[in-house]
């Protein structure tokens, strides 16, 4: 009788050949986009940071596994954000600067200039951008994944990168003990009554009861690397590998590509 044995920490294997981004090596996505979010930085038009936007969206609208709120992060609240963003810069920039350009807004001695909303703009889209570039690696990569390529291709110690990730993976476990405690209290009738001071007495409540869980998380996780030998040689043998395939390298030099042929066009 065989028994197969499931990776709990593995990423979830990909489900149509359209979703190429789930299959491709973590670093692959970082050093696809890294350069030109950096060249982002030092832009100033409109047309660059938008060109980018939309690439970086259209690479993750075909290439990604997107439920709604995904949809929604990426098509409504992102765009939503640039502008608002937009728009609060341009309340910042010095009007003395810009009062040469055609008013927009005035509320009594104030003056908003098409200049002030240019720049707010300009800086909004940069920022959305940035973050829509960061997206493509992501919401199509794993944390686990991440720290074993890391592992694996750049050579970090194992001893930082699954301890980072181990300190990493008490964030999702502190949520469930929140939740543990808030439950039990709710059982005991303990704290009740509304308003702010009784949500500050309950949340004063859930320190101690939180902090005696995380002792316990972290004594049942420092057990088992122990019991691992975690530490104990220079290297490890790696039960997932993280390989760097021929598409990666195709994937990084299509998306440099790309970004060449934006900055060359748009900022000539």
């Amino acid at each position: 009788m065989s028994t197969t044995v499931v990776d709990p920490y593995a990423g979830t294997p990909v489900s149509s050949r359209r979703q190429f981004l789930h299959g491709l090596n973590p670093l692959s996505k970082v050093a696809a986009v890294a350069p030109a979010m950096l060249l982002l930085i030092f832009v100033r038009d409109l047309a660059t940071p938008a060109a980018f936007l939309a690439f970086a969206s259209l690479v993750i609208l075909v290439g990604a596994r997107l439920n709604r709120r995904t949809a929604a992060l990426l098509l409504l609240a992102l765009p939503l954000g640039v502008l608002v963003i937009g728009f609060g810069f341009s309340l910042w920039v010095d009007a003395a600067n810009v009062d040469s350009t055609a008013p927009v807004m005035q509320l009594g001695g104030w003056t908003l200039y098409s200049g002030a909303v240019e720049i707010g703009l300009a800086t909004g889209l940069r920022l959305g951008a940035i973050l829509a570039l960061a997206l493509i690696g992501g919401l199509t990569t794993t944390g686990p994944d991440l720290v074993r390529a890391s592992v694996q291709q750049l050579g970090v110690p194992y001893r930082i990168g699954y301890t980072a990730l181990a300190a990493f993976r008490f964030l999702p476990r502190f949520g469930h003990e929140l939740s543990v405690i808030r439950a039990a209290h709710r059982v005991r009738g303990h704290h009740g009554g509304r308003g702010p001071f009784a949500r500050i007495a309950r949340g004063w409540g859930y320190i101690v009861p939180l902090l005696a869980g995380a002792i316990r998380h972290a004594e049942r996780v420092a057990l088992a690397m122990d019991s691992r030998a975690f530490g104990a040689h220079p290297t490890r043998t790696e039960r997932h590998l993280v390989p760097f395939r021929a598409r990666d390298w195709i994937f990084i030099a299509l998306c440099l590509a790309a970004s060449a042929a934006i900055f060359l066009t748009l900022t000539s």
